[in-house]
C-alpha cells in the first residue's frame, strides 16, 4: 500500500487586507502518496503556484493544515523549515533561477557545499546529458539546456520531492518533451515524488494523479490507472 507523503486539509491562503483581500487558495484538501507523479492543472490565476509554494515551505497558509513527510510546516521556525526544505525539496523553476556568474557545474555543485548527502554534480549533469556543458555559463546555453541544469541541481540535493513550477512553460515543444521525459524517468526509476504545476492539459495524461484547480478551488481530482508515456502525447 502506498505511503501518504503530503496532505492538505482545508487549506486557505489569503493575500491582502480589508477590501483588497483576495483568496488565492480557497479551502482545498488533497493527498499525495510517496512516489506519485502529480500534475496540478489550471489556468493563470487558478492558485496552483500558490499551492506549490506552500507545499515547498516558501509560503504559509492562512488557515488549514499542511503536512509533508509527517511534519506540520506551519509550526516550524524559519531555521527548521529551511533545513527541512533543503533535505526534502528540489525546486525546478520556469525561468531556471541559475546564478549567471557560475558555470553549469558550479550551479549544480552549490548544494554539495551546504548540504550533507548531496550527490556528485558532474554525475547529475551526466544524467541530464550535459556533462560537456560543465564549464559553460547560463548565458552560453539555450533555454532547454538551462532547464536541464536546473533539474540536475534539484537532483543533486538528493531530495525525495521534486516540485516543478511550469518547468516547460518557457521551452519549445521538443525540449519540453525531453525535460518531461527526464522527470518521468526519475519518478519511475528513482521513486522521486514529482509534482508539476502547469496550464497544459496534455501533460496531465502522463500523471498518476491530476488535481484540477479553478479560481483557487479544486475542481476535480482524478487518478490515471494507465498514464501514457510522455513520448506518446501529442503536443
Amino acid at each position: 500500500m502506498a505511503k501518504e507523503m503530503i496532505s492538505f486539509k482545508n487549506v486557505t491562503k489569503v493575500f491582502g487586507k480589508g477590501e483588497a483581500q483576495q483568496k488565492a487558495v480557497d479551502d482545498i484538501s488533497f493527498t499525495i502518496d510517496e512516489g506519485e507523479f502529480v500534475v496540478i492543472l489550471g489556468q493563470s490565476g487558478a492558485g496552483k503556484s500558490t499551492v506549490l509554494n506552500m507545499l515547498g515551505g516558501l509560503d504559509h497558509q492562512t488557515s488549514g493544515e499542511i503536512i509533508v513527510k509527517g511534519k506540520k510546516l506551519l509550526y516550524m521556525d524559519d531555521k527548521d523549515l529551511a533545513a527541512f526544505r533543503a533535505r526534502n525539496i528540489g525546486f525546478i523553476f520556469q525561468f531556471y533561477n541559475l546564478l549567471p556568474s557560475l558555470t553549469a557545474y558550479e550551479n549544480v555543485a552549490l548544494s554539495k557545499s551546504i548540504l550533507k548527502g548531496s550527490l556528485d554534480a558532474m554525475e547529475m549533469l551526466q544524467r541530464v546529458g550535459l556533462e560537456a556543458y560543465a564549464d559553460k555559463f547560463p548565458s552560453q546555453m539555450s533555454g532547454g539546456e538551462q532547464q536541464r541544469v536546473s533539474i540536475a541541481r534539484a537532483l543533486a540535493k538528493n531530495a525525495p520531492i521534486i516540485l516543478g513550477d511550469e518547468p516547460t512553460g518557457a521551452l519549445d515543444s521538443e525540449t519540453g518533451v525531453a525535460v518531461l521525459e527526464l522527470l518521468s524517468k526519475l519518478n519511475r526509476e528513482n521513486g522521486n515524488t514529482v509534482i508539476i504545476v502547469t496550464h497544459n492539459a496534455d501533460i496531465a495524461r502522463c500523471a498518476d494523479k491530476v488535481i484540477r484547480m479553478k479560481n483557487g478551488k479544486i475542481k476535480e481530482i482524478t487518478c490515471n490507472e494507465n498514464p501514457v508515456a510522455v513520448s506518446e502525447v501529442q503536443w
